[in-house]
């Protein structure tokens, strides 16, 4: 049975693109459409520009609680069909449908009751407060789409059906771009008509998720009848899938201070914080790719676990990892090269084009550290030890990145170089990079080591 499955047998570069491309193609485009939110919001106002930039913390939580919980789905449910457990990887993906569920009611809530606060913790410009408090609570209480097809995505993409999962983004995406303009300019709702058009273009990917998992995936079975949450399998999910909720926290706490230390010492204050927004939108066209590299691979690895094969697990990781470097060398020339012309993609004032251009080019220089940490945390997701990825982004953000730029922001200040607050990322990066090698030897030693070497 085993040997049916392409996770087992098929050779691992050309199963690492066949299981990797449609999930980088999918994420390009969720990119893309992020990019198109903000520069049709760019054209509202800047002020409309830094309300999607300040909401972005509280987003980007909210999503991070459905990958998280997706990764913990994603692996056991791995696991479970590589060594054959059918009725466990249904079981697997039933709780995880019911975990995306639970995620929507508290967001929604949170979303409802705190956006306000949320803003007004951040700055004291009214427009801006209005716009992004009414972005906020409609992105949250209107994300049961996003859950759900964050979910229903992974199971495609667990049980090998990666392709699947590009159509939905795709879907989404499509009807999001379509209806921005509409929404914003046709109809007038400003910032309040990005964030509707972004709900519906989930809800609809969704809709096409839930439909290809109940017709198209035959490795599972979906079903909620007899149904009940099983508490210790949920605990054993985020084992796995709560480091990473805890990872993704982690860094909308660090982007929430970092706008905070921008906002008050930064002689641009709003812009510099503006800046930051619009250069975690153009990242993403970098990150993702690697992200989808990510999840391609963590099920390769998972698989090849249950199935006991270190051979096709190692290969699996190194090949990982260089394709992860090739593309953050990619990133990096890009930022160094023509930053001027990606900023101007969000309509860029000379002011935002001066913080911004030192910025892009001075981060960039992290990517290729940061695309080998999260090459190598695929395994620790695929083997059960997140925790790892977890330690290594709270020192990384918390310890290390948010201390030292709140001393390289006030410091540049009072010496009138302002752009001094942007190498505390390739500095945080150095000590993240080196505590992320020295976990995988720790985990290459104990787990993957004593396993049997497999056959190719």
């Amino acid at each position: 049975m085993q040997s049916e499955n392409k996770l087992g047998v098929m050779p691992i570069s050309k199963l690492i693109w066949n299981m990797s491309l449609p999930i980088i193609a999918s994420m390009l485009v969720q990119a893309l459409y992020n990019i198109v939110d903000s520069v049709f919001v760019s054209r509202v106002s800047e002020q409309a520009l830094t309300a999607v930039s300040l909401a972005f913390p509280a987003q980007n939580l909210m999503i991070g609680l459905a990958t998280g919980t997706a990764v913990g789905v994603n692996a056991l449910m791995g696991r479970a069909l590589g060594a054959g457990l059918r009725q466990r990887a249904d079981k697997v993906a039933n709780n995880g449908v019911f975990l995306a569920l639970v995620g929507f009611v508290l967001s929604a809530i949170l979303g409802a009751t705190c956006s306000d606060l949320f803003f007004r913790s951040q700055t004291q410009i009214e427009d801006i407060i209005r716009m992004g408090s009414d972005y906020l609570r409609i992105v949250t209480i209107g994300s049961l789409g996003m859950f759900c097809q964050i979910m229903y995505e992974r199971l495609l993409q667990g049980t090998g059906r990666s392709l699947l999962s590009m159509y939905t983004q795709g879907l989404g995406a499509i009807i999001n771009i379509i209806l921005d303009p509409i929404f914003i300019f046709a109809l007038n709702m400003g910032v309040a008509g990005a964030a509707i058009a972004t709900v519906i273009g989930q809800l609809c990917g969704c809709t096409l998720a839930i439909w290809f998992n109940h017709k198209k995936n035959t490795d599972i079975t979906l079903s909620i009848k007899g149904f009940r949450p099983d508490f210790r399998l949920i605990g054993e999910i985020y084992a796995i899938g709560l480091p990473s909720v805890i990872m993704v926290a982690i860094g909308s706490v660090m982007t929430f201070l970092m706008n905070k230390i921008l906002i008050t010492y930064h002689t641009a204050h709003e812009t510099a914080a503006t800046a930051f927004g619009a250069y975690f939108k153009l990242n993403s066209f970098i990150f993702m790719p690697v992200f989808g590299l990510n999840n391609g691979v963590v099920p390769i690895v998972a698989y090849n676990y249950g199935a006991q094969n270190r051979r096709r697990m190692v290969e699996t990781i190194k090949r990982g990892a260089l394709y992860a470097s090739c593309i953050m060398v990619l990133g990096t020339v890009l930022f160094w090269v023509i930053p001027g012309p990606l900023l101007k993609i969000f309509d860029a004032s000379e002011t935002l084009l001066s913080v911004g251009i030192p910025a892009l080019r001075i981060i960039s220089l992290s990517f290729c550290m940061a695309g080998a940490c999260i090459a190598l945390g695929s395994s620790f997701q695929a083997l059960g030890k997140s925790v790892y990825s977890m330690i290594t982004s709270i020192v990384r953000q918390l310890v290390f990145l948010i201390p030292i730029a709140y001393v390289l922001a006030r410091y540049g200040a009072s010496v009138g170089n302002s752009d001094l607050v942007w190498w505390s990322y390739p500095i945080a990066e150095v000590f993240s990079l080196t505590l992320t090698l020295c976990f995988f030897r720790h985990v290459y030693k104990t787990t993957i080591a004593p396993l049997p070497e497999g056959r190719e």
